[in-house]
């Protein structure tokens, strides 16, 4: 469930299979007559021309001869329609009638437009850029989850290698962090040229820490150096030794990610 706020008017959105669905009842809340717009609108004609152009397009399932009976209804003054009628006869897809608690009447993002641009197309306006807007910050916030996640890919073997191998059973928890931090320093001076420290005190402003502040490319680099460095752990490498070889191995792999873009 998430949010957008058109012209003081707050919209849901819910998410069902990956696919976005708006509220109807929330576009409509402002209308005189209230939700029996949408009442309206659906038993419109061209509106129902295209429902169905779009279910063709998106549901294998639509009931085409059922619509058939019904764009013949149509033409009949007294003709009526319901969100719940259309998709209890006609398979629909792209509407939803939901109860509960957010219940209402949703629709799919292409057929919600339609909606507010039949009920308005200064708030249509308005309602499209709004959600593109929901849509970039959704996009930024996964991108910027997926560059966190991306450092951790190899964490655990990477320190289960230094437990294995660099970290003796008598050592007390302050030796182990120490261990663990020194590793960490060696990934972060192999590619970045400086120790977390060393960072700190060039950026006392800045939050976070010196991987917060690393490009998607820098990212996936460290990633691949945690695993070499666990595999060189593994052959008793010294931290020396390893350094050395880290750091040749992140200067040839940015240059390849760097020439890929």
């Amino acid at each position: 469930m998430a949010k957008i706020n058109v012209q003081d008017r707050v919209i849901h959105v819910i998410q069902i299979g990956g696919t976005d669905y708006i509220s109807l009842t929330d576009i409509a809340s402002s209308a005189t007559d209230g939700s029996a717009v949408i009442a309206k609108w659906i038993s419109n004609k061209n509106t129902l021309e295209y429902l169905s152009v779009w279910e063709r397009i998106h549901n294998e399932k639509f009931n085409y001869t059922e619509f058939g009976v019904i764009e013949k209804e149509s033409g009949v003054n007294r003709f009526s329609m319901s969100i719940g009628q259309w998709i209890a006869r006609t398979q629909a897809i792209g509407l939803l009638a939901k109860s509960g608690r957010y219940g209402g009447s949703y629709a799919h993002q292409d057929i919600a437009f339609h909606f507010a641009m039949w009920l308005s197309p200064v708030f249509q306006i308005y309602l499209t850029k709004e959600y593109q807007r929901l849509k970039l910050e959704e996009h930024q916030n996964l991108q910027w989850n997926a560059r966190r996640e991306l450092a951790k890919v190899n964490y655990h073997i990477h320190t289960a290698a230094i437990q294995e191998h660099l970290i003796p059973l008598v050592l007390n928890k302050q030796q182990i962090h120490a261990t663990y931090a020194s590793e960490a320093d060696l990934l972060n001076v192999a590619l970045f040229g400086k120790t977390a420290q060393q960072w700190r005190e060039q950026n006392p402003n800045a939050e976070g820490n010196i991987r917060d502040y690393a490009t998607v490319n820098q990212l996936i680099c460290l990633s691949n150096l945690e695993n070499i460095n666990a595999l060189l752990i593994q052959e008793g490498k010294a931290q020396s030794e390893r350094l050395v070889k880290l750091n040749e191995m992140a200067i040839y792999q940015m240059r390849i990610l760097l020439r890929g873009k």
